[in-house]
């Protein structure tokens, strides 16, 4: 029997080539007029999540 991926890890990890998961970082959403651009800038890149929770994601995800 297939396995049904999980829909909510779907929308918030992307795989990428290597096998790992990068997940979006947070507070990039609203008073951004506060921040400053530098750190808006570091908002575009996701951040690479940890060793336990891909283990997690490798069977979410499959």
């Amino acid at each position: 029997m297939k396995h049904k991926s999980h829909s909510g890890a779907k929308k918030r990890v992307t795989k990428t080539g290597k096998g790992t998961f990068m997940a979006e970082k947070s507070c990039k959403n609203h008073l951004l007029v506060n921040k400053s651009k530098r750190q808006k800038k570091l908002f575009r890149k996701g951040k690479p999540t940890d060793k336990t929770k891909q283990q997690i994601l490798v069977k979410m995800l499959p």
